[in-house]
Parts: C-alpha cells; structure tokens; sequence
C-alpha cells in the first residue's frame, strides 16, 4: 500500500477555487434577483449609492447593499470607495440590460438557476438510468431558455444562418416552414417577420410552451400565417415543407433517429433540414474550454434527462458534435450534410435528402 504525498500549495489552491465556485454558484442567482428587481438597469444610468438605488427601484436598502457587495466583490459592478458609489461599466450594461444584444446573459443565469433548483429530481433517477421530462421542470428553465437563445437568433437567423443554408429565396416566394420543438416560438415568429409571404408551423410536445408561442405570434401580429400544434418531433403534421427548423433540440430528443425520419417524410424532395445546435467539437478534448463546460452541466442536469424521459431515450449528450449528428441523418435517410455556420454558443447545420 502507498501513501499519496499531498502538496499543500496545491490543496489550498483548490480550496479557494472551490471558495471560488461557490460564490459563482450563488452569483447566478443574484444576477436573476437583481434582472428582475431592475438593479442593474438602474445602475446602467450611473453610479449610485445603496440609498440611491434602493430608492431608484422601491426596494429595500438592506438587500440592496448586501447584493452590491457581492457584485463588486465579483467584478460584474464596480465601487468607487471615495464616493461610496457602485457602478455599472458601460460593456457590462450591454450584457445584463439590452435583450436586443447576443451578449444578453441574464436568461442563460436564469435557466443555470431553474436547472439547479431541480437538480435533486436528476439525483433521484441517476442510478437507474431515468429521466426527468422537460415539461416536469419550474418555468425558470423554460423562460431562460428562451430570453438566452433568442438574442442569438435575433441577431444572426435572417442576417446569416437562413442565407448560409441557401433559403432565403424560396422563403421570399412564399415557402412552407416547420419549426420543430419551437418551444416559446421565439424562432417561428422572428422567421415569419422577416419573410411575410411565408407560412409557417411550429410544434413543440410542451403544451404550456405552445401556448406561449402562440400568444407570441398574436401579439407580433403574425398568427395569420403561423400556426402551432402541440406534437412531438416524430409525429409533427403537414408535409411537402420547403424548410424545416430544429433549433437547438434535436440532441433533447429522446428518438433524435425517429425524429430525422419524420424530418425526412414531411420535406419536399428539394427541401431543407436546417438543424441549430450547441456549439460542440466531435471529441471530448474539443470541449474543454468554459462553453463546452457550461453545456455539459446542462447536459447532465437537463438535456440528458430530457432524452431519457422518452421513448428510445438514445441521449447525444449537448456536446455531441457534429459528426454524431451526422450519423443520426444518415441513418434516416439523408445524403447531405454540412456545417453552414457557427457563433461561440451554436452550430448551424445543413441537411438535405
């Protein structure tokens, strides 16, 4: 028997990165409270005091100070002691208050801590390979999901991925468009602004998500050619789609297989499958870096247990890559496939039969 030598330098330095995790952990959720209480767009207008900010926003001071500490401690706010003032840099304005921004980060901190408040259910089902199904998680997970991934296709859906994948023509004529696990139908109605003699179709098998997407189309004056159903991807109506959309889904599936065969039937011969994922590398040490890091929590504590909730239950994992994706179009029938486009947080991949 050997006795390991520990360092102690080396110890404590983990220790205090650990320290370190921690206070990140706790962080996540107070850059939800501080989204929602309007601290930090109140400090976008200038350096205040607590008094001021509090007052600014009609919350209590005591919560106010304690928060600011914390952000200064941080380094997402900044102090000024001679003044006893707390600022906000213009940089960290544009990623904590503009929803128009691919920078916006409040909804990715609000889905973080929608999937850490469940993550005792996935501790419950780990050892015998269950699942936890979208639809069982709080709506935090739902509604960060969407305020995170449609800043991104705001600024990059019609400007570059539609292009990249050769459709815009055909969408300026007049398409037919299916959005596959449209979710709160962010994708949908921002495709169905930009191309108004289109129609489209967006399902989702989350009623309460489909309900919200359709209140979204109403209330972007489009529900007049967009349509919702509540439908799984393997059983989706319609036919003969000059395009159809997956974004960021396909790897939550649990029959991602049965899915692209489905994609498959329900195209037209000359259609398009454009499928957006989460940014990934085809090997592990592709994805060690803080956004392969990022995907794999969420993997571990919502994606994975999302897929294996389901039928079939084959769980990609958020990091699957590419060329895991391209064996599962394959197998369904597909002959071509491509990556059209990238961002740091997604893939867009083209597929065609």
């Amino acid at each position: 028997m050997t006795t390991t030598q520990i360092d102690g330098d080396r110890l404590m330095s983990f220790v205090f990165r650990a320290v370190d995790e921690v206070g990140a952990t706790l962080n996540a959720a107070l850059v939800v409270l501080g989204d929602r209480l309007g601290w930090y767009r109140a400090l976008a207008g200038g350096p205040l005091t607590p008094e001021e900010l509090a007052a600014a926003t009609g919350t209590d001071e005591h919560y106010v100070r304690e928060w600011l500490g914390a952000q200064a401690a941080g380094s997402f706010v900044d102090y000024d002691a001679t003044t006893g003032r707390f600022s906000l840099p213009a940089e960290h304005a544009v990623a904590l208050t503009d929803e128009s921004s691919p920078a916006f980060l409040p909804g990715l901190f609000q889905i973080a801590v929608g999937t850490v408040a469940d993550a005792g259910r996935v501790a419950e089902v780990a050892r015998a390979g269950g699942g936890v199904g979208w639809h069982e998680h709080n709506t935090d997970v739902h509604h960060g999901c969407e305020r995170f991934f449609r800043p991104g296709y705001h600024a990059h859906l019609v400007q570059e991925w539609l292009p990249a994948v050769g459709v815009v023509d055909v969408l300026r004529g007049g398409g037919r468009v299916a959005d596959v696990g449209c979710g709160h139908g962010a994708s949908t109605v921002l495709m169905a602004q930009a191309f108004p003699e289109a129609t489209f179709v967006g399902s989702d098998y989350h009623r309460a998500s489909v309900e919200v997407a359709r209140q979204r189309a109403a209330d972007a004056g489009v529900a007049d050619r967009v349509s919702f159903e509540c439908a799984s991807a393997q059983d989706f109506g319609g036919g003969g789609f000059d395009l159809v959309t997956t974004f960021d889904a396909l790897h939550d599936m649990g029959d991602p297989v049965g899915a692209a065969r489905h994609v498959r039937q329900a195209l037209a011969d000359d259609g398009t499958w454009m499928i957006v994922e989460p940014m990934a590398g085809d090997r592990l040490e592709d994805n060690l870096n803080p956004v392969g890091r990022t995907y794999y929590g969420f993997s571990t504590l919502l994606c994975t247990p999302a897929s294996l909730s389901q039928e079939v239950g084959l769980a990609i994992g958020t990091q699957a890559g590419p060329e895991r994706v391209r064996e599962i179009v394959a197998e369904a029938g597909f002959t071509r496939f491509r990556s059209a486009a990238e961002t740091p947080f997604n893939r867009v991949l083209e597929v065609r039969p």
